[in-house]
């Protein structure tokens, strides 16, 4: 599984292993994604209540899990 399409495709096999493993996959893709954009956001000028607003999560949900990267 390489492409976001292909996991896409393999998070909905009739094969559970398949699927689960797809979606794990899925699961880091979307965490790398929203650590991309939370910094990107932050570079910007952004604040926290911003981004949590965005994320649709509190500043201090936001904060504790991307405050340090």
């Amino acid at each position: 599984m390489t492409t976001e399409s292909d996991l896409a495709t393999a998070a909905s096999a009739s094969d559970p292993r398949v699927g689960l493993r797809a979606v794990r996959a899925l699961r880091r893709l979307l965490e790398e994604l929203e650590r991309t954009q939370v910094r990107r956001a932050r570079a910007q000028g952004w604040s926290w209540a911003e981004i949590g607003d965005a994320l649709e999560v509190s500043r201090q949900a936001v904060h504790k899990k991307h405050g340090k990267d």
